[in-house]
């Protein structure tokens, strides 16, 4: 497990989806929500080949390092090494996290997304430093996603050591509900990235979990 980033766990977790931007300049997102005030941003593509990501994975990276923030990278491993990203987001159906570990530096952040306890609790066996439950609520952002309850992150939150990520459908509306059900961070799409200011809805968001 990574320490020398663990510290870094907590609050919003902005994830810029290239789908989700929709022809947005992607760097220009990533710079307008770093001076909102993201705690982690994470880079995902799931339609484009690695090749054509890589220069916009490494302009984000060049960002979040100059302005001290963990950048991550959605699925693939050798597009975060190669883009000098600090992490790996991985999925129930991407490579293990045993595997994710045993081939990444030491001091690499490992997520999971999981479901329920046990797949948090397996998550957390194999070496993951956080884990996100969701579904919470409904969103477009993703359609193959399974649902979760906010009972669900209370009870994985009481399973787990390591940091519990909220994710799925969350806003404005909604995200003190996930706060207060034990979230250490909150992980946004299009709360953030659809909107027409993305540095006042990171503030906004952000805000909550100074209260």
């Amino acid at each position: 497990m990574s320490t020398a980033w663990a510290h870094k766990l907590r609050g919003l977790y902005v994830i810029i989806d290239h789908q989700v931007a929709g022809g947005r300049d992607e760097v220009a997102l990533a710079r307008a929500v770093l001076e909102g005030g993201a705690s982690l941003l994470q880079w995902r593509d799931k339609a484009r080949p690695k090749g054509l990501q890589l220069p916009v994975a490494e302009a984000i990276s060049r960002l979040c390092r100059e302005a001290g923030v963990p950048f991550i990278v959605n699925d693939h491993l050798d597009l975060a090494l190669a883009c000098g990203a600090q992490g790996v987001h991985v999925g129930q159906n991407d490579l293990p996290v045993a595997v994710v570990r045993r081939l990444a530096p030491r001091d690499f952040i490992v997520g999971c997304s999981t479901n329920n306890v046990a797949e948090a609790l397996r998550a957390q066996e194999e070496g993951a430093d956080y884990v996100s439950v969701g579904r919470l609520f409904p969103t477009a952002s993703k359609v193959d996603t399974r649902p979760a309850t906010l009972d669900t992150l209370r009870a994985v939150k009481g399973a787990v050591r390591v940091p519990v990520c909220g994710i799925g459908g969350i806003d404005e509306g909604n995200v003190r509900l996930v706060i207060e059900a034990g979230a250490d961070m909150v992980a946004v799409i299009g709360a953030v990235v659809s909107t027409p200011d993305p540095r006042e809805a990171t503030l906004r968001l952000a805000s909550h979990f100074k209260r």
